[in-house]
This record gives structure tokens, sequence and C-alpha cells, in this order.
């Protein structure tokens, strides 16, 4: 396994939050969500209502960027992909809500949002392409990972 693949995954694992760019008939939006992640896989959950998810809806190519507020221009890490999202269902909406409520315990423990979880659709991100973004290596250094292994 290449390093920049090392590195990305362990980003992802990492942090809990990627800024979703999403595109509808005509308008562009970004919208804020936590995610888990398997491998490269990116699950996350939103009301059907949202902007994003009924550009989402109508256009499920979207991009993404995980990343940290620095302060330092040197210290800049982050993520940068494209890929496709897709409505969970199934074994798959089964897997993503386990993996979810394991990164996230709080879940469980309210019934509210047990409750207000069992309403919102639920989503997978597979990226077609990936950047890990390293400013400790140069200004503006990223690199392709390869997603498959």
């Amino acid at each position: 396994m290449n390093d920049g693949r090392v590195a990305a995954l362990a980003y992802l694992e990492g942090h809990q939050v990627m800024t979703l760019a999403t595109r509808g008939d005509d308008d562009v939006w970004a919208a804020a969500v936590f995610y888990v992640n398997q491998g490269f896989l990116l699950y996350f959950l939103s009301a059907g209502h949202t902007r994003h998810a009924r550009n989402m809806a109508h256009q499920p190519r979207v991009a993404a960027a995980i990343h940290e507020d620095y302060s330092d221009w040197q210290a800049i890490k982050g993520i940068q992909l494209e890929g496709d999202v897709g409505l969970l269902s199934g074994a798959e909406k089964d897997t993503a809500v386990s993996l979810y409520q394991h990164k996230y315990p709080f879940l469980t423990q309210a019934p509210e949002v047990h409750a207000a979880l069992a309403k919102v659709n639920w989503y997978c991100l597979r990226p077609t392409r990936l950047y890990f973004i390293d400013n400790s290596k140069g200004l503006g250094h990223r690199e392709e990972v390869t997603l498959l292994p």
C-alpha cells in the first residue's frame, strides 16, 4: 500500500465531518455532514427535504472535502474527492447504520435521536478520484490516491 493511501485512510478514520458539494437543476450547494468510512466508502445521513439531498437526487455526482480549520498553511492536510452518491437500503443501509452508531455512540443513548435516525435517508459516497493534501511536503502538495486495493 502506498504512503498516500495509508495517510488518506488514517485521515478519514480520524475525522468526522465532510463538506459535501452538490449540484441541482440550476444551483450548487455545500453542506457539512457527519460521516463514517469503510475503507474509502463514505456513509452519511440526511433528511430527504434538505437542499443537498434534493440536489443528490437530481445529480448523484458530487465533490467533497475533509479538513480541519488550520491556522498555519504548512500544517494543512486533508482530503479532496469526487464521486457518486447512492441512497442505501437493505443490508447496505444496516451496515452504514451499524458503523455510524459505533463511531457516534451518543446516537444510541437518546430515544429522540434514535427515532429521528429512522426517518432520515442513508447514503454512500463512492469516490472515483481522491487526493490527499499535505502542505508539510510543500505548498499545495497533493497526491492522487489509488482507490482500488
